[in-house]
């Protein structure tokens, strides 16, 4: 499934910005491609194993992840359970795959480890989505073109020095799911319980036509 999955993303991308025939652009796409096909091929976590931060680390993958945008290093909003302090998505560790870019892990864990967090019948701790990240403005255009590559999710990111939100920049998400379960946890328990099935979730808490105004 994921090699569709990741060519169907490339030439996605190629109709759009012509990655093709774009020297540069080719090189990014490569980069991203070897990152996602690495963190798709990981095996599943077993509903027994909750993985720890070192094992997941050891791969590359760091939950409180900084990001240096615009000269400024910021955290993804969230709870302060990274090193030191540093805030994240609950579940979520992140390897840098560009400037503005970002590939991701979202587990069946909450703030601080707490168990099954975002699925109540997935396995604590389980791999559920495998993540993409854009750094970008917000647009009425920009939000319906991201949502219509399954980016449906926008987050907010926070300064490290003062908690400041980015004063224009959002994180576009694109969750990938590997397995089916039950999504009825999280932190907006308004959007309800659903289904999921493996392939891109065009539905995971879908707030990216809401303007951002921090």
């Amino acid at each position: 499934m994921f090699e569709e999955i990741v060519i169907n993303y490339c030439y996605v991308c190629n109709d759009r910005y012509n990655i093709f025939g774009d020297t540069n652009l080719k090189k990014s796409m490569l980069t991203f491609v070897v990152l996602i096909v690495a963190a798709l091929t990981i095996p599943m976590v077993s509903a027994a194993a909750t993985p720890t931060s070192n094992d997941i680390e050891s791969d590359g993958f760091v939950h409180g992840i900084t990001i240096l945008v615009d000269g400024e290093n910021y955290y993804m909003a969230g709870a302060p359970d990274g090193a030191g302090g540093a805030t994240d998505i609950p579940g979520h560790y992140w390897v840098q795959a560009g400037p503005n870019q970002l590939v991701g892990k979202h587990y069946n864990t909450g703030p601080f480890g707490a168990a099954s967090w975002w699925s109540s019948d997935a396995g604590d701790g389980e791999l559920l989505w495998i993540v993409h990240a854009i750094i970008d403005t917000w647009s009425p255009e920009k939000a319906e073109s991201y949502a219509s590559l399954g980016y449906v999710h926008r987050h907010e990111m926070v300064s490290v020095d003062d908690g400041s939100e980015h004063p224009t920049k959002v994180v576009w998400l694109r969750h990938t799911a590997r397995t089916s379960f039950t999504f009825d946890g999280g932190p907006h328990p308004e959007f309800g319980s659903r289904d999921v099935t493996p392939g891109v979730d065009y539905n995971f808490l879908p707030n990216g036509m809401m303007p951002y105004m921090p």
